[in-house]
């Protein structure tokens, strides 16, 4: 009895056993029951979306960026593709030794780690870093066959923007760079839109017209969704949305004369703007000496930085746009003008030069301090009498030489389509108690406005300001906003949009008063100081020589340029017209350092002329002597500009077929 009274209590105690394995079984299985419909019924939306996208990655994808060409379908800018080697520093254990296990298959220079290092410390931990660029297929394919050893190391396919005619024409055209941190800081302020629309691009206008023009040369982004493995992979391509290349900019400048006025200049430095009086297209923009754009675009390396940025001759510095200068002598024109629009002297004024004017007991000087004699007006600009507007200064006043000289543009900012003007100074007594702080410097003294007649004291005034009032005053008034866009092609429908320079009111200049300043300016260039220049030139120009001093010189002493280190002598200007009846183009040039305004910019000016005028090209003989300021009149056989490559060897022609090529 007792043994069966045994089993049964172990068949009780097993069947609760039972019992409970079988509840917790069936609980256990509840609650999965219940974990799979809150996953695949009460989450099914949500989870679902979020497989699908550890599953589907969307990638932007960059444009094309917009070409430049000049006005005559030169291409200027371009984009070619090549692959680069990129490293995502958050994927690689230890980036120094991946770096030193890469060189083995591709070459990684000293200055590649260089910039790696500078754009890693730039950027963010997950950013694809660049170490090499433009690999040739051989490199690929080295790497490639290797490429399990390195986690976080890919060969990417990149478009590179490159200037075909390397430093011709940079300061207007500016370059492309890498956005650092501060770009990238900046663009946090930007509108979602634009802000969606640079995700994946790396790169981002600096200077010249790439800066001005960023919005229309970027593009659109477009958008790739692409189906990728557990590692991030791309297996295939779902579904895309392309993106819209940039726009085109089609300039007003003509870059085979940009190149030849950059050839003339030599080692020299200086700036020239010529512009279309009738509409304000710029036709070259020079600023010398110039620098290769293409050493910006991957990053420009560090000993190229330091050449650069520490050259005595400052080539980053855009001479046509942030050099100011003293007029000299090219402001003559524009003081008779004042005089005869504020009706404070007449044409027929006779002014006895006798070498200097005296005011008080300071003496200023004339030119060796040789009198003209009697003087009139037109007497005065071709001869270039500094008495004669010593004293003219003295009867006008700084407040009222301001106010009939700054409806030229003079200190003020002309508003051309790029980025960085400066504003000149065309002095008054409101700007002098505005510019200085100690009450003995704001008080303007009678005295500092007898030099300001001559374009000297503290007269300041860009190139491109000079170039402006000179179209102003020689088309009767006439003033344009200057441009350097001509057209805006649309290369998805080959619409155009003409980009006009904005016309302003006209100044009311009597026809009269034009016709005599216009006059006098022609006999400048028949028996005044530029009239060897322009011998035998095939058409009727006009023109104003300028000597500006760029360091002062004492009262009884005389200027000597061989006893001043070159950076302390004289600026060497010119402004200048053609044809006088019906001008087409009208210019202002400077060379720093380079004494009288006739024997260095003048003669820059004729060729500028021959070219635009007379489809003239210089001989390779009067380009040498140019380019030491040694030329007069043009010497040699001239050649027919049509005829003449293109910096490089190119040619138009095959300069357009490769701007073809780029746009397909």
């Amino acid at each position: 009895m007792a043994e069966l009274k045994n089993v049964e209590l172990e068949l009780d105690r097993f069947r609760h056993r039972v019992f409970a394995a079988v509840a917790f079984v069936l609980l256990g299985f509840s609650l999965l029951v219940a974990r799979m419909v809150h996953l695949q019924v009460i989450r099914h939306d949500e989870l679902s979306t979020r497989a699908e996208s550890n599953r589907i990655a969307v990638l932007p994808v960059v444009p094309d960026r917009g070409l430049i060409v000049d006005r005559h379908g030169v291409v200027l800018a371009s984009n070619y593709s090549a692959y680069t080697l990129e490293i995502t520093p958050s994927k690689v254990d230890d980036v120094d030794a991946t770096i030193d296990a890469l060189a083995e298959l591709v070459e990684i220079r000293t200055s590649d780690r260089r910039r790696f290092k500078r754009l890693r410390e730039e950027g963010k931990s997950f950013d694809s870093i660049p170490i090499r660029t433009k690999l040739s297929d051989e490199e690929v394919a080295r790497f490639v066959a290797q490429r399990w050893r390195f986690p976080g190391v890919e060969v990417n396919a990149r478009l590179f923007r490159h200037y075909p005619l390397g430093e011709v024409g940079s300061h207007l055209i500016g370059y492309i760079g890498r956005i650092n941190a501060a770009e990238k800081k900046a663009m946090e302020d930007w509108d979602d839109e634009v802000q969606a629309n640079y995700r994946g691009t790396e790169h981002i206008g600096k200077l010249g017209l790439e800066q001005s023009y960023e919005a229309v040369l970027h593009g659109v982004t477009g958008f790739a969704e692409v189906e990728t493995t557990a590692g991030g992979r791309a297996v295939r391509q779902l579904r895309a949305t392309p993106a819209t290349p940039g726009h085109t900019l089609a300039l007003s400048v003509d870059i085979k004369l940009q190149a030849l006025v950059e050839q003339l200049y030599g080692d020299r430095r200086g700036a020239l703007v010529a512009l279309d009086p009738r509409n304000g297209e710029v036709l070259a923009f020079v600023s010398k000496p110039t620098f290769d754009p293409n050493l910006f675009v991957d990053g420009i390396d560090h000993d190229s930085w330091r050449e650069l940025n520490e050259s005595i001759d400052k080539p980053l510095l855009n001479r046509a746009l942030r050099g100011t200068y003293p007029p000299g002598s090219t402001f003559k024109p524009f003081m008779a003008m004042a005089a005869l629009n504020s009706g404070k002297r007449s044409a027929d004024v006779v002014v006895h030069d006798g070498g200097s004017f005296m005011f008080g007991n300071h003496r200023f000087r004339s030119h060796g301090d040789k009198g003209l004699g009697p003087v009139d007006m037109r007497r005065s600009i071709v001869k270039s009498s500094n008495v004669y507007y010593y004293s003219l200064a003295n009867e006008m006043g700084v407040d009222l030489m301001h106010r009939e000289l700054s409806p030229f543009g003079f200190g003020a900012r002309t508003e051309i389509d790029l980025v960085g003007e400066a504003t000149g100074v065309l002095p008054s007594t409101e700007w002098k108690r505005r510019a200085y702080r100690r009450p003995e410097q704001q008080k303007w003294y009678a005295g500092e406005t007898i030099s300001l007649g001559i374009g000297q004291g503290y007269n300041n005034f860009t190139v491109l300001q000079l170039a402006k009032a000179t179209a102003t005053l020689v088309s009767g008034g006439q003033r344009f906003r200057p441009r350097l866009v001509r057209e805006i092609e649309n290369v998805v429908d080959g619409s155009r949009r003409t980009v006009a320079g904005d016309a302003l009111e006209p100044l009311p200049l009597a026809p009269e008063h034009v016709r005599l300043i216009r006059d006098a300016m022609h006999d400048v260039t028949q028996e005044g100081t530029s009239t060897r220049v322009f011998a035998g030139a095939p058409y009727a120009s006009g023109g104003k020589t300028g000597t500006a001093q760029a360091v002062g010189v004492r009262q009884n002493e005389k200027y000597n340029a061989a006893k001043l280190a070159e950076h302390q002598r004289d600026h060497s200007l010119y402004v200048a017209f053609a044809p006088v009846d019906a001008p087409t183009i009208a210019l202002a040039v400077v060379v720093e350092n380079a004494g009288f305004g006739a024997a260095a910019a003048a003669p820059i000016a004729r060729r500028v002329f021959d070219y635009w005028l007379a489809g003239l090209y210089p001989s390779e003989e009067d380009i040498a002597l140019t380019r030491e300021g040694r030329s007069a009149a043009p010497v040699g056989t001239p050649r027919r500009a049509a005829d003449v490559p293109l910096p490089g060897g190119a040619t138009a022609a095959a300069a357009q077929l490769a701007m073809q090529g780029s746009s397909r």
